[in-house]
C-alpha cells in the first residue's frame, strides 16, 4: 500500500518520463471523453433532456473561463518560483494571500449567478419554454456552479503540484473528472436521472482538486484564509490574467449564444450540436493545442533575445506541422463521418438520424480544424512576444462573426428553398427533422475561418515573412489530403460489401479499413513530393522524446473542454 501511494507522491524529474506521463494520461483522459458521449448518447439520444444538460453548463463555463482561470498554472507559477527561491514562507504567505482572494470573488460571483440563473435563462435558451423543462434546468445549472469553484480550486492547488514536479497528480485530475461522469451515468442516473449525471460531475470537479491535498499538506503549503496581505501583489496576478482570461471567454460567449440558438430548434438540436463539437475537439487537442503550447517556451525565449528572424521561423515551422497534420484529418473527417459518429455514439436511444446530423455537423466543423488550430498558434505567439491585447481585441472582434454567421445562415436556411435542399442533399439528411441545426458548425466555422485570416493579416504585418514558407506545405498538404479523402471514399463500397454493416464491429471496420488505405495512399504521395513536414515528422519519430528542452503541460482548461 505504501508503494502504492508513492506513486501520487513521487517526484518526476526526468523530461521524458514527464512527457510520457503526461500525453498517457491525456489520451486516456480523452478515450473516457468519448465513452462519457457514448454513455450519455445511448442513456438520452439526441433528446430534449440532453439539450437541457448540456445547456446547464453554459454559465458555469463561463465563470469557470472568466473568474476561476484567474489562478492559471502558467500565471501562478512564475511568481511562487520566484518566492520559493528567496524562502518557503514567502512563498506560503503568497499562496494564502491569492487563495482567500480567489475564493472570496467566487464566493461572490456563485452567489450572485444562483440568483441571477432563474431570471436569465428564458433570455438565454428561448427554446425551453415547458415549466417544468425550464425548472430542470435552474436545478442543474445551480448545481454546477460548484463546477467552477472546485476546478478554479484544482488550478490553485497544481500550481504547487507542478512547483514541485509532482506531474502524476496534475495528470491524474482530468481522468478522475471524466471517471466520476461515467459514474455518475451508470450508477447515479437511474437513481435520479440527469441530475445524477450532474452529480457525478461535481464528484468529478470535487476529485480534481481534492487528490492534489495530501501531497500539498506535507509540504506545509495547503492554502489558509488570511485577513491581511498585499494588495499590490494581488493587483499584479489579476492584472496579467485580465487580458488572457477575457481572450478565453469570447469563445464562451459565442457557445451561449450558439446554444440559445440551438434551443428554439428541433428537440435535441443542443445535443447534436455539443457531441460534434466534443467529437472535432479531439484532433483539436493532438493537433493545434499541442504544437501550440509545445512551440511557446522557444517564441518566449527567442523573443526576449529580440532574435525576431528566429521567433518568425519557429512559428512558420509550427504552422507547417499544424497543416500537414489537419488537412488529412478533415478529408477523413468528412469521408469517415458516419462511421466516426456510428461507432463512437451508435447505441441506445442514440438512432440513425441522430448519426446523420450529428456527422454532417462534424464534417463541417472539420473544414475549419486547421483556421482553429492556427488561431491557438497566433494567441501563443502574441503571448509569447509579450502582446496580451492583440490576441484579445482579434477574438473579441471574431466573436461577432462566431454569433452572426450562424444567425444570418439561419435565416437563409429558412427563406431559401434552393440553399436548403443544396445542403441537406450534399451532407445526405435531406428529409432528416432538424437539419437546420447544420447551420451552427457551418457558422462557427466560417467565423473561425475569419478569425484566422484578421489573425494572419496581423501577424505577417507585425513580423512579415510567415505567409510565403507555407504556400508549398498548402499546396501539398491539401493534394494529397484530396487523394487520399478519395481512396478511403472509394474503400467504403468494397469493405460494407464484406463486413455486416448493420453491426457496431461491422461499422467500425468499415471505416478503420477504409481509413487505412486512404493513409497509405497519403503516404505514399507524400513521398514522391519529398514533403518536407513528412521527413521531419519520420525523423522525429525515430529520435529521442527525451533530447527535448521542455516539458510542455497543457492548462486545465484545455484538457477539460
Amino acid at each position: 500500500m505504501k508503494r502504492f501511494l508513492n506513486i501520487f507522491h513521487r517526484e518526476i524529474n526526468g523530461i521524458h518520463q514527464a512527457a510520457y506521463l503526461l500525453g498517457f494520461f491525456a489520451l486516456l483522459s480523452q478515450i473516457l471523453a468519448l465513452f462519457r458521449d457514448r454513455l450519455l448518447a445511448a442513456s438520452f439520444g439526441a433528446s430534449q433532456t440532453l439539450d437541457i444538460y448540456y445547456a446547464a453548463f453554459r454559465l458555469p463555463d463561463l465563470i469557470f473561463v472568466s473568474v476561476a482561470s484567474m489562478v492559471s498554472i502558467s500565471v501562478l507559477i512564475p511568481f511562487m518560483m520566484d518566492r520559493l527561491e528567496e524562502n518557503k514562507e514567502e512563498t506560503k504567505r503568497f499562496v494564502n494571500a491569492i487563495s482567500t482572494a480567489f475564493g472570496l470573488v467566487m464566493i461572490a460571483t456563485i452567489t450572485v449567478a444562483y440568483f441571477v440563473i432563474p431570471h436569465v435563462t428564458g433570455y438565454l435558451f428561448p427554446g425551453i419554454t415547458d415549466p417544468l423543462k425550464e425548472a430542470l434546468l435552474i436545478k442543474l445549472a445551480r448545481l454546477l456552479l460548484l463546477s467552477p469553484l472546485f476546478l478554479g480550486i484544482s488550478n490553485l492547488l497544481a500550481s504547487i503540484t507542478q512547483l514541485y514536479k509532482r506531474f502524476f497528480l496534475y495528470a491524474l485530475s482530468p481522468v478522475l473528472y471524466n471517471a466520476s461522469i461515467i459514474f455518475g451515468i451508470v450508477f447515479l442516473y437511474p437513481h435520479f436521472g440527469v441530475t445524477g449525471v450532474v452529480y457525478g460531475v461535481i464528484i468529478g470537479a470535487f476529485l480534481h482538486f481534492a487528490i492534489q491535498i495530501p501531497f500539498i499538506f506535507s509540504t506545509g503549503l495547503l492554502p489558509r484564509p488570511v485577513l491581511n496581505f498585499k494588495w499590490s501583489e494581488i493587483k499584479e496576478v489579476f492584472l496579467i490574467s485580465i487580458p488572457r482570461t477575457f481572450t478565453l471567454s469570447a469563445n464562451n460567449i459565442a457557445l451561449i449564444f450558439v446554444t440559445a440558438f440551438a434551443s428554439e430548434m428541433f428537440a435535441g438540436s443542443i445535443s447534436v450540436f455539443n457531441f460534434s463539437l466534443n467529437l472535432q475537439s479531439v484532433p483539436l487537442s493532438i493537433i493545434g493545442v499541442s504544437y501550440s503550447m509545445a512551440a511557446f517556451p522557444t517564441l518566449a525565449k527567442l523573443f526576449s533575445e529580440g532574435n525576431r528572424e528566429r521567433f518568425v521561423e519557429q512559428v512558420v515551422v509550427a504552422a507547417r506541422h499544424i497543416v500537414f497534420l489537419s488537412m488529412p484529418v478533415i478529408a477523413l473527417f468528412i469521408v469517415l463521418r458516419a462511421q466516426i459518429v456510428r461507432t463512437i455514439l451508435g447505441s441506445g436511444h442514440f438512432n440513425w438520424s441522430d448519426t446523420r446530423l450529428t456527422a454532417a455537423c462534424l464534417a463541417l466543423f472539420s473544414f475549419s480544424l486547421v483556421a482553429q488550430s492556427l488561431n491557438l498558434l497566433f494567441v501563443r505567439a502574441y503571448y509569447a512576444g509579450g502582446n496580451t491585447k492583440k490576441p484579445l481585441y482579434v477574438n473579441l472582434a471574431t466573436t461577432i462573426g462566431d454569433i452572426g454567421f450562424p444567425f444570418l445562415l439561419i435565416i437563409l436556411f429558412n427563406h431559401s428553398q434552393f440553399f436548403q435542399y443544396f445542403i441537406e442533399s450534399l451532407f445526405k439528411v435531406d428529409g432528416v427533422p432538424g437539419s437546420i441545426v447544420l447551420m451552427l458548425p457551418l457558422g462557427y466555422s466560417i467565423g473561425e475561418l475569419a478569425n484566422l485570416i484578421v489573425f494572419w493579416w496581423f501577424f505577417e504585418k507585425d513580423f512579415g515573412g510567415f505567409s510565403r514558407p507555407l504556400f508549398r506545405t498548402i499546396r501539398q498538404s491539401f493534394s494529397a489530403s484530396v487523394i487520399m479523402g478519395f481512396t478511403a471514399y472509394s474503400f467504403l463500397p468494397f469493405f460494407a460489401s464484406i463486413f455486416d454493416i448493420n453491426t457496431v464491429l461491422g461499422v467500425f471496420l468499415q471505416g478503420f479499413l477504409s481509413g487505412l488505405m486512404g493513409i497509405a495512399m497519403g503516404v505514399f504521395i507524400f513521398i514522391v513530393l519529398e514533403n518536407k513536414e513528412f521527413i521531419e515528422s519520420y525523423k522525429a519519430l525515430h529520435s529521442r522524446v527525451w533530447k527535448t528542452n521542455n516539458i510542455i503541460v497543457a492548462e486545465q482548461e484545455d484538457l477539460l473542454r
